[in-house]
């Protein structure tokens, strides 16, 4: 892989150092699954108690609704911290870091 000479080089080109980043957030990705799956048992047991059994298509629209957004934040969440973690963040060349616009 050819990079430019005036960039810096990611921490995560290097391949153990990737594996290593991408298996924590596989990792990380497996506990907010988990806790995914206790939410949505969560509020279907709230759900249940509370209007008891209405129609099975809310049910699934909860678990889909909860599901997927705790799943998303989680990923963005895990992306930002595989990012900040490995160092990738600093190797980035901010050609705007000695503009005197800000």
């Amino acid at each position: 892989m050819s990079h430019d000479p005036l960039s810096r080089i990611s921490p995560l080109d290097d391949p153990h150092n990737a594996a290593h980043a991408w298996a924590r957030f596989r990792s990380m990705m497996r506990w907010v699954g988990l806790l995914s799956a206790l939410v949505i048992a969560g509020v279907w047991t709230w759900l249940y108690q509370d209007v008891g059994f209405a129609s099975i298509h809310l049910y699934i629209a909860t678990a889909l609704g909860f599901g997927l957004m705790i799943m998303l934040v989680g990923a963005l969440m895990g992306l930002l911290f595989l990012s900040s973690g490995t160092g990738h963040d600093e190797a980035i060349d901010d050609r705007f870091e000695n503009d005197s616009w800000g």
